[in-house]
C-alpha cells in the first residue's frame, strides 16, 4: 500500500514538474508585452498581484491554519525569508534579461540549473553523484569555460539565474511547509518592498487609473503567471528527489531557446553555440543516467514473480 502511495506521489510530482517548466518556458511571451515598463516595476506587480491571488487560494483551500503554524516557527520563517529574497532576485534578473534581449542567457542559465541541482543535492542532501552525473557536470563546466575564454567574462546572467533558483529550490525542499502556504509567506515578505517601490519610485504606468485597460489586465495577470508555475514547482520539489526534479528542467530553457532564436532573433555566435552544445551533451548524459536509474529502481521495487 505504501509503495502504491509513493508511486502515486511520484507521478503527481512528475506532472507538476512538466507543467511548471512548460509555463516558465513560454513566460517570455508574456513579459515581452511589458518591455516598456522597467523590470523592477514589473517585479513589483508580480509581487503585489501574486499576494492577491495567493490570498484567495489560501482562503479557498482553507490553508490559514498552515500559514499560522509556519508563522509561529522561527526556523521556518528564517528559511522562507531567505527563499523569498532569492526568489525576488531571480524574478528581477529574469524579467530584465528578457526585456533587454538576453533571453539566450536566461535559457543557458536554466539549462545549467539541473546540473547545479545535482551538485546541491550531493552537497546538502547527501545524494550521491553517479559516474555519468559527474561526467554531465564536467561537460557543462567545459561549456561555460568556452564562453569565458571566448568573451573574457563569465556568463553572469546565466550563472546567477542558476544559482538563485537552485538554492531557492533546495530551501523549499528542506523547509517543513506546504507549497501554497510557503509561497504565500515568501511573497508576503516581499510585499512591503514592492509597495514601497510603487509609492516612491513607480513610473507613469504605476498610475493604473490612467492606463489602458489591456495594460492593466496584463499587469494584474502577473499574479497568475507567477503563482501557477511556482505552485507546480514547489509541489514537485516536495515529491521528487532533487536530482530527479532537475531532469525535467530542460523543457523550460528549450522553449526559451526556440523563442530567442526563431521569434526574437537574438544573435547566436559560434562560441555561444559551442557552449550550448556542451550543455546539451551534458543533459543527454544526465537524462540517460536518470532514466537508467529510474528503471533499476522500478525493478528493485517489483515483487518476485510467482513460481510456475
Amino acid at each position: 500500500m505504501q509503495d502504491n502511495n509513493a508511486a502515486r506521489q511520484t507521478q503527481i510530482g512528475i506532472l507538476c514538474a512538466i507543467a511548471a517548466y512548460t509555463m516558465w518556458g513560454i513566460a517570455p511571451l508574456y513579459f515581452k508585452q511589458l518591455d516598456i515598463i522597467p523590470a523592477a516595476e514589473v517585479l513589483m506587480h508580480r509581487i503585489v498581484w501574486s499576494v492577491a491571488v495567493l490570498t484567495a487560494l489560501i482562503a479557498g483551500f482553507r490553508q490559514w491554519p498552515k500559514v499560522k503554524a509556519a508563522l509561529r516557527s522561527r526556523k521556518v520563517m528564517q528559511t522562507l525569508l531567505l527563499a523569498g529574497v532569492l526568489l525576488g532576485a531571480n524574478w528581477l534578473l529574469f524579467i530584465w534579461a528578457i526585456n533587454n534581449d538576453h533571453l539566450l542567457d536566461a535559457s543557458l542559465g536554466y539549462y545549467i540549473n539541473p546540473l547545479f541541482n545535482v551538485f546541491l543535492g550531493r552537497l546538502f542532501l547527501g545524494e550521491k553523484l553517479r559516474p555519468l552525473q559527474q561526467l554531465a557536470v564536467v561537460l557543462a563546466g567545459i561549456g561555460v569555460a568556452v564562453l569565458v575564454f571566448s568573451y573574457g567574462e563569465l556568463p553572469w546572467i546565466a550563472l546567477v539565474l542558476a544559482l538563485t533558483f537552485g538554492v531557492y529550490g533546495l530551501l523549499r525542499k528542506r523547509v517543513a511547509v506546504d507549497a501554497l502556504p510557503g509561497l504565500f509567506i515568501e511573497t508576503l515578505i516581499l510585499l512591503p518592498v514592492a509597495v514601497g517601490y510603487w509609492v516612491g519610485w513607480g513610473s507613469e504606468y504605476s498610475q493604473m487609473l490612467s492606463n489602458p485597460i489591456d495594460l492593466n489586465l496584463l499587469l494584474i495577470a502577473a499574479g497568475i503567471i507567477t503563482t501557477a508555475p511556482l505552485l507546480c514547482f514547489t509541489s514537485a520539489a516536495r515529491r521528487l528527489k532533487y536530482s530527479t526534479l532537475g531532469f525535467f528542467q530542460y523543457i523550460g530553457p528549450s522553449l526559451m531557446f526556440v523563442l530567442a532564436v526563431f521569434l526574437y532573433s537574438e544573435p547566436l555566435q559560434s562560441a555561444r553555440l559551442i557552449t550550448f552544445g556542451f550543455v546539451w551533451m551534458a543533459l543527454v548524459v544526465f537524462s540517460v543516467d536518470s532514466l537508467s536509474a529510474y528503471r533499476k529502481g522500478r525493478k528493485v521495487r517489483l515483487p518476485d514473480a510467482p513460481a510456475r
